[in-house]
């Protein structure tokens, strides 16, 4: 009880001060807060931009493995991509892609697919360099996608070369502003093409991904009359989607296996094609966030510095100010740790203060950011709970020696202090 008591009381003492001392608390405030604002806005922008790419990476599906012409990464144990080395590689094709789903054993499904850009019209309405993307019927199953209105392709339409669309959200709102896209008809290259379905808002991918806000979806038979894909590479993919359950290590090899047979590889020959994990690119930006967050603390951890040394430069006045008071309380009997608590927490009161000032003008950042972009920001628990943890540590070390001073002063030189 005598403990509370006391912290209660040194509390009081320190919120007292605050008070009657606007201008210099004002001060002191603006110094955390720039420094909280800091170092939290930077960890929240980072945090965010790692759960913004870690589910771009996720939708692409930790399950499937994107066969191309290309690798994302250099080989395993070099520095350096070797683009001459791939550029000469054969581009997968749709026959390779029936293959693969005809003769796998722990292959769920396949999509062939690869895009091209394009001016789209409807009515007065014009896009140009509008991304096309097609594919064989397998996409919607392999990538998870969904239709919000109207239907997707049958297997007949993909294979009879119908003129149909499926079209993205952000595609439907640039070419008819409201209007019902099924039934209507574009032109694509001259081509009629009749929107038979709109896919699901995805919102903005940070790294591409899977998402079809912005492509015009047609069938990989009907592209087959608008651009020359034999042996040229467009971006030609085989997306492989792997059976639940199924062991990664096998998957892969099973796939490795099926392409050197149906290239006709030999024993000692090397791959010409790549099999592209996501996992991959996971690994890659693990090492990247690791080195971003660092760069962060160093960065915000000047910020607050600042404000740290504003806090124990108002603290050392604050002492001298108050000299007599500390000889008075001393000569009445008050302890030197009695003193210590009243000046570390008036530092550990402004440096709260100022963190949370700090945080709220984060928030309301996010709000701005959210409301006014694609890009969606997030003011975490954690980081809201390092805010409050970083500046009460600030405050404490900032208050500490002022306070240090304050209390080993001797009673009758502070007295008679001028």
């Amino acid at each position: 009880m005598l403990l509370l008591r006391l912290i209660y009381e040194s509390f009081s003492f320190a919120a007292n001060s605050l008070v009657a001392n606007k201008l210099r608390t004002i001060l002191s405030l603006l110094g955390v807060t720039i420094g909280i604002f800091a170092i939290i806005s930077v960890f929240t922008v980072i945090d965010s931009l790692e759960s913004n790419i870690r589910d771009t990476l996720n939708a692409m599906g930790n399950n499937m493995v994107y066969v191309q012409k290309m690798p994302w990464t250099p080989p395993e144990g070099e520095t350096e991509y070797p683009f001459w080395k791939y550029q000469s590689r054969p581009v997968p094709t749709i026959e390779e892609t029936e293959e693969i789903v005809r003769r796998a054993q722990t292959v769920d499904n396949a999509a062939f697919l690869f895009g091209f850009s394009r001016k789209v019209q409807y009515g007065s309405t014009t896009l140009d360099n509008a991304i096309v993307m097609a594919s064989s019927i397998g996409l919607l199953d392999v990538w998870n996608l969904e239709i919000a209105h109207g239907r997707y392709f049958t297997e007949s339409e993909i294979r009879s070369g119908a003129p149909i669309a499926v079209i993205g959200h952000e595609i439907a709102n640039q070419l008819f502003d409201g209007l019902d896209p099924i039934g209507r008809t574009i032109k694509i290259q001259g081509q009629k093409f009749n929107i038979i379905g709109v896919y699901t808002k995805m919102g903005q991918s940070m790294i591409g991904g899977n998402s079809m806000d912005r492509y015009i979806h047609v069938g990989i038979v009907k592209s087959y009359y608008m651009i020359d894909v034999r042996n040229r590479d467009r971006g030609q993919t085989i997306c492989i989607k792997a059976k639940d359950n199924v062991d990664s290590d096998k998957f892969m090899a099973e796939l490795e296996g099926i392409m050197r047979t149906i290239r006709r590889l030999k024993p000692m020959e090397e791959n010409d094609f790549a099999l592209n994990k996501v996992s991959i690119v996971a690994n890659q930006f693990d090492q990247f966030f690791v080195v971003f967050n660092l760069a962060g603390a160093i960065i915000g951890g000047f910020s607050i510095l600042v404000g740290g040394f504003g806090i124990a430069n108002i603290m050392f006045v604050s002492v001298k100010e108050r000299t007599k008071i500390i000889g008075i309380q001393k000569s009445l009997g008050a302890k030197r740790y009695f003193i210590l608590l009243q000046f570390i927490f008036e530092a550990i009161v402004l440096s709260v203060i100022g963190g949370v000032v700090g945080l709220i003008l984060i928030y309301a950042g996010t709000i701005i950011v959210n409301q006014s972009t694609d890009f969606t920001i997030v003011l975490t628990t954690a980081n809201i709970i390092n805010g409050l943890m970083i500046s009460s540590v600030i405050g404490f070390i900032a208050g500490f020696m002022p306070a240090r001073a304050a209390a080993k002063l001797d009673p009758v030189i502070a007295i008679n202090s001028v």
